[in-house]
């Protein structure tokens, strides 16, 4: 993406659940190769934001755009296909397939996008590969400690090359070890050029990343990107009188 066409534009988005306003009037643009922390206490609203950004769900009124596409216009299988090419998740809780091999469990998440079977175990194995787990592929799940499994789940979420990587809480379910090494993980993937939303409630591994913004009540309640613009925009006033 361009630098004035931002990866992820929300305007005005509002999401509500019968008299329930779960957002209320959020507008974030998130430039390509970002890595921003979503931070907010449960029922702050991330995570039906990261439901909407996803293509999950679909908001009440607002517009989205992903990698310019409006998502508002585009029918059920177009959102599928733009999840398909542009979007990966990571879960705090793996969503791991029992009874398959980590190999397979990362080719899943080509299933979607037409790529015959062992290609998805070619990239799959690529994938486990740069998530440090190339001596893992035959393994299944419960062969996996919780740090592996995330990191299982990583490369499912990258296979397919994906423009944005949504991690919701990739930390939440692990020990400080294995959260520390998810993390430098992610900040790895970063460095690569891919573009990176965690959700938290993790004020410390907020504060660690680039950009913060903290929801409160439905709406974005402070933006440390704006802040610094302000500052900088208040600095350079100042130094012209």
């Amino acid at each position: 993406m361009t630098a004035d066409r931002p990866v992820l534009d929300l305007r005005d988005v509002t999401k509500t659940y019968g008299d329930v306003g779960a957002l209320r009037g959020v507008t974030l643009a998130v430039q390509d190769g970002e890595f921003v922390a979503v931070v907010g206490p449960s029922g702050s609203g991330k995570s039906t934001m990261l439901n909407i950004i996803g293509t999950l769900d679909r908001p009440t009124s607002g517009t989205v755009t992903i990698a310019g596409n409006d998502v508002g216009t585009m029918s059920d299988d177009a959102l599928s296909a733009l999840r398909a090419e542009h979007i990966g998740f990571v879960f705090q809780h793996f969503h791991l397939h029992a009874g398959a091999t980590a190999a397979e469990n990362v080719g899943d998440g080509l299933l979607y996008s037409g790529v015959p079977r062992r290609e998805r175990h070619r990239r799959a194995v690529e994938a486990l590969g740069r998530v440090g787990l190339g001596h893992r592929v035959d393994h299944r799940p419960n062969q996996l400690s919780g740090g592996e499994k995330q990191r299982v789940a990583i490369a499912r979420a990258i296979v397919g090359e994906p423009t944005i990587l949504l991690a919701d809480e990739p930390t939440g379910a692990l020990d400080t070890a294995s959260g520390a090494s998810i993390l430098a993980l992610l900040r790895e993937l970063h460095d690569a050029g891919t573009t990176v939303l965690v959700i938290t409630h993790d004020l410390a591994l907020a504060a660690s990343l680039p950009r913060q913004v903290r929801m409160r009540d439905g709406r974005v309640e402070q933006d440390s990107l704006a802040e610094d613009a302000g500052a900088l925009a208040a600095a350079i006033a100042g130094s012209t009188r």
